[in-house]
């Protein structure tokens, strides 16, 4: 869906499927990049932290893939512009040396841009199927944007919790 597309949106299906496929692109890269995040991570909590968003993001991946069935689509992405530039920030993160503790925060910061792409995305996906009459697709995209909105204030209480404290003492 780049800013220069000859993408045509007739009606609201139409922008629907656009986004469910923008996500689902976006969800698959996410899903690469966690265990990454994870493995640099040094704080156990933040490691956790990404051990669980590891678990919520296959959830949520096997979710759009079952609104893809209600849809009577087959699974396929779009490719997400705004989640490769995203994660090119954390790969830039994966590459950086330095204080363990300010990395971490930096990684939450990274995880926390993610989130909120996919807490806008989820939002949008929920309302649009509602719109449409995916009555059932909706509520998993609802779920999806609550764990996504979860994922980011665990990040915030690791970040206010410890993380950031350790790493402005660098």
């Amino acid at each position: 869906m780049g800013l220069f597309s000859s993408t045509t949106y007739s009606n609201m299906d139409d922008l629907y499927v656009a986004q469910l496929q923008d996500i689902y692109d976006a969800e698959q890269r996410i899903a690469k990049i966690l265990p990454k995040l994870q493995e640099k991570a040094s704080s156990a909590v933040l490691k956790q932290s990404f051990g669980t968003q590891i678990a919520e993001s296959k959830a949520q991946i096997a979710r759009l893939e079952k609104a893809f069935s209600l849809k009577g689509e087959s699974p396929q992405g779009h490719a997400c512009e705004a989640t490769k530039g995203l994660i090119k920030e954390a790969e830039e993160t994966l590459a950086a040396s330095g204080d363990e503790h300010v990395i971490d925060a930096a990684l939450i910061a990274n995880a926390q841009r993610i989130q909120h792409y996919n807490i806008a995305g989820y939002g949008c996906l929920t309302n649009f199927a509602s719109r449409c009459g995916q009555d059932e697709a909706s509520k998993l995209y609802a779920e999806c944007a609550d764990e996504a909105g979860a994922a980011d204030q665990r990040m915030t209480q690791i970040a206010e919790g410890s993380v950031n404290a350790q790493a402005a003492s660098a």
